[in-house]
C-alpha cells in the first residue's frame, strides 16, 4: 500500500499549486461586489506576491535546469517542465488581469477618481505636473548614456526606468536609459487623479539629453534572484555575512523583464542582448502598470478610504479588560483570535513587564517585528531599568532581514542580549516569556502564537494567541530559551514540541491513532500550506480507515483530495478574504488534548529545517473556541474554495443564507464588546454556542 502511495499521480506540483493561490488573490479582484479599491488592494498582492514568487521560486527552478537536476519533488516534475507550465499559466492568466484592471478603473472613474498618463491631462493639470517634475523628480532621476564609452549599468533587482532611442543634430543613432529610483513616488496626484510617473518623465525626456531628440522609448522593470545564500559555518561574524548577502540580492542573476506590450522591437533587443534574457523571459502589460504591487499607494490614500471595505476595530474582552494583564493570566488561561480579539494585550505582556519593578527577566523571539514596533521599544526600555532582556532575532526572515538587522543592532546597544537565529536552522517559533519575582518565588508568565510580535499585520493576519503562567509550559519556556543560548542540541520538551525533533513525530502519531476510529474519526488540520509528503501519506491512510479529514489550507496543497480509494473522505477549502488567514491549528477529534496551535505549517522547511512550536491547548472551554471558528469556516460560503481532484479550486456559493466566517466573528465579537462593559460574561461559550446556530 505504501508503494501505491509514493505515484506520483497523487501529488500537486508546489508551484503550480501556489499559482491557484494566487489566482483566488486575482479572483477577489474580479469581484465586483466589493468596492473598488478593495479589489485594488487584492491586485496589489497578487502583483507583490508574484514577484516573491520569480526572485525564490522561479529563479531556483531556473537554477536547477542550469545545474540539470531533474526530478525534484513528489510529483516528480522537472525544472524544466515547470517553468514551462508556469509560463503557460501566467500567460493565459495575464490576460484576465489586464480585464480586472481595467474595469476597476473604470469602476473608479465613476466614483471621480481617475488614473491617466500625462498626455491625457488638461493643459492646467499639465502645468501642475510640469512644476512638480523641475522641483522634485528632475533633480533625482538619472539619465544613462550607453554606448562603447558608457558601459550598460548594473540594474538592481525590481530596478523601474525608461529605455530611450535618441539621435542628435547629425541624426547619429544613440541609446539611453533613465533609472526612476525608488524613493519617488510611482504617481503623481492631483487631487484624486493618479498620474504614472514613467508617462511625466518620458514626456520631458528631452530635458535629460539635451540636444538629442527621442526616437522610441519603453518603461521596463528587472526581476532578479534575491534567495541569499549564506554559508553561516563559515562566517566568523554573522552580522557581516548577512550584511553581505543582503547587497548580493541586487547582484543576484536576471530571470524577468516586464515591458509594456507595444515597446519598440528594436529597445526590446537593444534590452535583452545587455540582460542577457531571453523572448520567454518577457512579460507584456497591455493597460496594467508596471509593478502592481505600487497601486498600495492609490489604495492607501486616506482621502479614498470610503472606497475600501470599512475598517474592523479590534476589540478587548474580558478577561483582559483590565488594567493588570499578569493578574488576569493568574486567574485563568486565556486564548485569542486575532484580528477580532485586540493585538494590544500581546503589546501589554510585553510593555506591562518592562515597567513592573517585580520582573527580573523578559525573553522572546522576534521573527517579524515590523518597522515601529512598541515591542521592542518597551523591550529597550526593560534594559535600560536594569531587567534581563534576552532576544533572538532571527536575522534570516526572508525580505525582513534589514529590519530585524537594525532592532537586532538596536536591543544589542541597548544592552539586551541578542541571539542572531541557530546555525542551519532559522527560528520560526513565536513564543515570549515574563519572569517575575512573587514574594519569595519566582513566577513565569508564558505567551505563544501562531504568528509573529507585529502590530501592523496583527491587524489583517488572523492568528491565535494562548497566554499561560501553568508551570508545565513556564519549565518548558525555560529549557527553550536555554537551548537558544546554549550549546545543546539535545533539548527536548515535555509539554510543547518543537520541530525538528518533535513536531512531525507527534502530527503522524496523532494522524494514526485517529484514523483507528474509522468513519467516527475526525480531523482538521488549518495551515498555510501541506507539503510534506510523510503528513500527506499519512492523511492518505486515515482516509482509507474511513477518517473524516477536513483541511484548511489558504495556500500550496500538493494533496489531491476525492481520489477513490486514497483520499475518498478528504476535502481541501481555502479561505481567501478580507483577512490573511495565518493561524496553523490541528483538530483531533478523539485525542485527549483535541486542539493545538502552531507555529509550523505542514511543509519540510517547517517541519524539519526550522525551529517551530507546537502548543496543546489543555483548556476545555478554550479547546471549544478553536472547534467552534473551524468549524464555522468549513461552514463558511462566501469566501471558501474547495480543491477538485483536477487541481482547480471550485467557489463555494450560498445556497440560501450567506456565511462569512470573517464578517461573522466582526459581529458577534462587537455584539460581544458592547454587551460586557459593565460585566463579564462567558465570551467563549457565548461565541461557541452561538456561531454554528446562526451560520
Amino acid at each position: 500500500m505504501s508503494s501505491k502511495l509514493n505515484h506520483h499521480q497523487l501529488y500537486f506540483n508546489r508551484e503550480l499549486s501556489w499559482l491557484q493561490f494566487n489566482s483566488r488573490v486575482l479572483a477577489q479582484a474580479l469581484d465586483s461586489t466589493l468596492p473598488p479599491l478593495e479589489r485594488l488592494k487584492f491586485l496589489a498582492i497578487y502583483g507583490t506576491n508574484l514577484d516573491e514568487f520569480y526572485m525564490i521560486r522561479v529563479a531556483g527552478l531556473k537554477a536547477l535546469f542550469k545545474a540539470r537536476i531533474q526530478e525534484i519533488g513528489a510529483d516528480k516534475l522537472t525544472p524544466k517542465e515547470q517553468l514551462e507550465q508556469i509560463r503557460t499559466y501566467l500567460h493565459k492568466e495575464h490576460e484576465v488581469l489586464e480585464v480586472c484592471y481595467t474595469s476597476i478603473i473604470s469602476e473608479l472613474h465613476n466614483k471621480s477618481v481617475h488614473v491617466k498618463n500625462y498626455d491625457a491631462l488638461t493643459e492646467v493639470e499639465q502645468a501642475v505636473i510640469k512644476a512638480m517634475f523641475f522641483e522634485g523628480i528632475y533633480p533625482v532621476i538619472i539619465p544613462i548614456a550607453v554606448d562603447t564609452t558608457h558601459p550598460f549599468p548594473h540594474l538592481n533587482n525590481l530596478s523601474f526606468g525608461l529605455a530611450m532611442t535618441l539621435k542628435d543634430d547629425s541624426q547619429n543613432i544613440k541609446h539611453g536609459l533613465i533609472r526612476i529610483p525608488r524613493i519617488l513616488p510611482r504617481f503623481l496626484q492631483i487631487d484624486k487623479t493618479f498620474i504614472p510617473i514613467e508617462s511625466v518623465v518620458e514626456h520631458f525626456a528631452s530635458e535629460l539629453f539635451p540636444g538629442f531628440t527621442k526616437i522610441a522609448s519603453t518603461p521596463f522593470r528587472v526581476t532578479r534572484n534575491a534567495d541569499i545564500e549564506i554559508e553561516e559555518e563559515e562566517a566568523d561574524d554573522f552580522l557581516e555575512i548577512l550584511q553581505e548577502g543582503l547587497r548580493s540580492r541586487n547582484k543576484g542573476s536576471l530571470i524577468r523583464l516586464e515591458l509594456l506590450k507595444d515597446a519598440d522591437k528594436n529597445l526590446t533587443k537593444f534590452l535583452l542582448s545587455h540582460l542577457n534574457l531571453d523572448d520567454e523571459d518577457i512579460y507584456t502589460h497591455k493597460h496594467l502598470p508596471l509593478n502592481l504591487g505600487s497601486l498600495w499607494q492609490i489604495v492607501g490614500d486616506k482621502a479614498l478610504s470610503h472606497l475600501v471595505l470599512p475598517p474592523f476595530n479590534p476589540k478587548i474582552l474580558p478577561p483582559f479588560n483590565t488594567n493588570n494583564i499578569f493578574n488576569a493570566i493568574d486567574k485563568e488561561d486565556v486564548l485569542l483570535y486575532h484580528p477580532f480579539d485586540s493585538f494590544e494585550p500581546v503589546i501589554q505582556f510585553i510593555t506591562q513587564a518592562a515597567a513592573d519593578p517585580e520582573t527580573l527577566a523578559i525573553r522572546m523571539t522576534l521573527y517579524r517585528a515590523g518597522q515601529k514596533s512598541p515591542i521592542v521599544k518597551a523591550l529597550i526600555d526593560a534594559v535600560q531599568d536594569g531587567k534581563q532582556v534576552m532576544v533572538l532575532v532571527e536575522l534570516k526572515a526572508r525580505f525582513d532581514e534589514e529590519n530585524n538587522l537594525r532592532w537586532a543592532k538596536a536591543l544589542e546597544e541597548a544592552g539586551a542580549h541578542v541571539v542572531y537565529g541557530i546555525p542551519g536552522l532559522k527560528v520560526h517559533a513565536k513564543i515570549a516569556q515574563v519572569i517575575k519575582r512573587k514574594g519569595n518565588k519566582l513566577k513565569s508568565y508564558v505567551h505563544l502564537a501562531t504568528g509573529n510580535y507585529n502590530a501592523g499585520t496583527a491587524k489583517i493576519y488572523t492568528d491565535m494567541s494562548y497566554f499561560t503562567s501553568k508551570d508545565i509550559f513556564s519549565t518548558d519556556a525555560t529549557h527553550f530559551f536555554h537551548f537558544l543560548t546554549g550549546f545543546s542540541t539535545h533539548t527536548k520538551l515535555e509539554t510543547l514540541f518543537m520541530s525538528p525533533k518533535q513536531i512531525k513525530p507527534k502530527l503522524l502519531t496523532l494522524i494514526e491513532k485517529e484514523s483507528r476510529n474509522g468513519t467516527k474519526g475526525h480531523i482538521i488540520l488549518k495551515a498555510n500550506s501541506l507539503v510534506d509528503t510523510d503528513i500527506i501519506k499519512a492523511l492518505y491512510k486515515a482516509s482509507q480507515e474511513g477518517c473524516k479529514i477536513d483541511l484548511i489550507i489558504r495556500g500550496i496543497c500538493c494533496l489531491k483530495p476525492r481520489v477513490k480509494g486514497i483520499s475518498d473522505t478528504i476535502t481541501v477549502s481555502s479561505v481567501i478574504g478580507k483577512y490573511l488567514e495565518h493561524a496553523r491549528i490541528y483538530y483531533f477529534k478523539h485525542d485527549k488534548v483535541k486542539c493545538y496551535i502552531a507555529s509550523a505549517d505542514l511543509m519540510p522547511r517547517n517541519l524539519v529545517r526550522r525551529i517551530e512550536l507546537m502548543t496543546p491547548i489543555m483548556e476545555e472551554k478554550l479547546s471549544q473556541k478553536i472547534e467552534q471558528i473551524l468549524m464555522l469556516q468549513i461552514s463558511d460560503n462566501d469566501l471558501r474554495w474547495e480543491l477538485q481532484e483536477d487541481g482547480n479550486y471550485t467557489k463555494i456559493l450560498p445556497l440560501d443564507k450567506k456565511v462569512n466566517n470573517h464578517t461573522i466573528l466582526e459581529a458577534y465579537v462587537s455584539k460581544i464588546y458592547d454587551k460586557t462593559k459593565k460585566e463579564t460574561p462567558d465570551y467563549v461559550s457565548r461565541l461557541a454556542n452561538r456561531l454554528l446556530k446562526d451560520s
